[in-house]
This record gives structure tokens, C-alpha cells and sequence, in this order.
């Protein structure tokens, strides 16, 4: 069982102290993506005039924008990072650099398949998106006394980034990992073979914390990253078990393997299948009839 995180303190266009050189505002745009909100991410030192980079602005809203420049006030925002371009982290990044005084904003390239899962959601492709500086695995971001470590982290993503910030071994992993819930992985953009590799690269890193987009800190991270992978497995081992008993199509699959799940989540849910199917079928396990898609017909090879 995944030792899920969903009782933390917050309030909406708060701005909280969460670590000494962390500070977190949630904006007001829960939903089943996104629980109680998207968290952005202040990092440095509370102190006037210091250099302060900002994570994930979040949704367009005025309310958050407001929030953030209250926020950030008497310092001054060298980086506005984004670790991936779903409309609820990248659309806000704009309009937020402007309003203090046009920092750079850094950023993967945009995925040149716009096409996501969730269409029109907030976890939908933010299309407007384009950073100023486009950031590889590996680089560093460094500022008033905090350094920032580039982690290329594809699969919810194909441009997803992590952010381990040196200075408390701490890992801003955005919709990689999530304290609430297991993250979305739907084809085209994501890939379930890239995810699952991510993880392993996350778990060999041993963080003291990690801190998502959205919910509360992982404090632990080891037995929760442990189980957040056997999750995946043991999904993948029900695929093939559904396809052992007769099951052909995602349609059948989904009530039987999500009946504990929202029904507004099916849809992803049918997506997550996909992404199993294409990396089993990429692992010489499965055929599709005509080819990988949420309609085709599936079987064991």
C-alpha cells in the first residue's frame, strides 16, 4: 500500500515557510487533478533584497498572480522555473515574470506533440508556453545561497523537470511524485517505459524530502518511492492478468482494475492502461489489433 499523504496545513494565497529556504502559496484550483490546488514554490532567503527563484506559477488566475507578487515582495525573482507545460503549472509564468520585473523563465522544450490526455483539463498541453532559456538534465541554477540541480524526470511528461535543491537535499519533483495520489501517464506525451525509469533515477538519488506540485511534502521518501513503484508493477501485472482472463479492450479493463477509483478519472484511468500496453507490447508481451490505441484489441503474444 502506497503510504499516501493527504492531511497537510494550508490555505489558498497563503504563504507559508514549509523549510528554511522553501515557502509554498497553493492556488485556488482544486480538482481531481489537481487536489487542493497548485502549490508554487519560493526558494531562498526571506530577507529584502534577496535573489529568490520561483517553481511552477501555476494556473492562469488573477487571485494567485496577485498572491505570488505579495509574496515575493522586497526580494528580488532571478528564475521563474517550470517544471513541466500543463495549464495548471506554466500559463501563470508570464504574466508573474512581468509583473517583477522580467526575470528569465527556464524550462524543457515544449513537447512537439501537443496532444494530451486530459484535452481541455487543467492537466491539459499549456500551447502559448515558451521559455526564455530552454534547460537540459544536469545543469545548475544557482542563487542567494541556494543551488538548484536540473533532473530530467520524463513520463507524466515528455518535458517534465525536477529540481533538487542542494542545500536541504530536497527534490521539487512537480507531477513526477505526488503525496495524494499516483500521477497521470497517457499517451502520446507520456510514456509509462520513461516513467518508470525516471523513478528509478529519483530513488537512487535518497532525498530527504520531496516536494510536489500539488498536496503535501514526502518526508520519507524511501518506502514511499518503494511503493509508488511496486504500484506501477503490480498495475502492469493486472494488465496481463486481465488479458490472460479475456479481456481484449482498455474498455473492459477499466471498471475492473479502477472500481476504487473516481469515476471522473476513468478517462485518465483508460489512458494509464494505454501506457501500459504500449511499453508491454514494447516489451514483446502483448499485441495490438490495429495498433496501440484506447479502441484497438489487445492480446498476449
Amino acid at each position: 500500500m502506497i503510504p499516501y499523504v493527504r492531511e497537510f496545513d494550508f490555505a489558498w494565497g497563503r504563504r507559508d515557510q514549509v523549510s528554511p529556504l522553501v515557502q509554498r502559496v497553493i492556488a485556488e484550483n482544486p480538482g481531481p487533478f489537481t487536489f487542493t490546488g497548485t502549490g508554487t514554490y519560493i526558494i531562498g532567503r526571506d530577507m529584502p533584497g534577496a535573489a529568490v527563484a520561483v517553481i511552477d506559477p501555476g494556473p492562469a488566475d488573477d487571485r494567485h498572480l496577485d498572491a505570488l507578487i505579495a509574496a515575493v515582495a522586497g526580494r528580488r525573482v532571478s528564475h521563474v522555473l517550470v517544471t513541466h507545460t500543463h495549464r495548471d503549472h506554466s500559463p501563470l509564468a508570464r504574466p508573474f515574470a512581468r509583473a517583477v520585473g522580467d526575470p528569465p523563465i527556464l524550462a524543457a522544450r515544449p513537447p512537439e506533440r501537443t496532444i494530451h490526455a486530459s484535452g481541455d483539463s487543467e492537466e491539459g498541453e499549456d500551447d502559448a508556453f515558451a521559455p526564455d532559456v530552454e534547460l537540459s538534465d544536469g545543469q545548475t541554477i544557482a542563487g542567494d545561497g541556494w543551488t538548484l540541480e536540473v533532473l530530467a524526470t520524463p513520463g507524466h511528461a515528455s518535458n517534465h523537470l525536477a529540481f533538487a535543491l542542494s542545500e536541504e537535499n530536497a527534490l521539487f519533483c512537480g507531477d513526477h511524485v505526488m503525496g495524494w495520489s499516483t500521477t497521470v501517464v497517457a499517451p502520446p506525451d507520456g510514456s509509462m517505459g520513461d516513467y518508470l525509469a525516471s523513478l528509478d533515477r529519483v530513488i537512487a538519488r535518497e532525498f530527504s524530502v520531496l516536494w510536489p506540485t500539488h498536496g503535501a511534502p514526502i518526508t520519507d521518501p524511501a518506502p514511499f518511492l518503494a511503493a509508488y513503484r511496486a504500484h506501477r508493477l503490480e498495475r502492469e501485472r493486472q494488465v496481463l492478468a486481465r488479458l490472460a482472463a479475456g479481456d481484449r479492450t482498455i474498455a473492459a479493463m477499466v471498471p475492473l482494475l479502477y472500481s476504487a477509483v473516481d469515476r471522473r478519472l476513468w478517462p485518465a484511468a483508460s489512458l494509464s492502461v494505454l501506457a501500459h500496453l504500449i511499453k508491454l507490447i514494447d516489451d514483446g508481451l502483448v499485441s495490438a489489433d490495429p495498433g496501440a490505441t484506447l479502441d484497438a484489441t489487445y492480446a498476449l503474444t
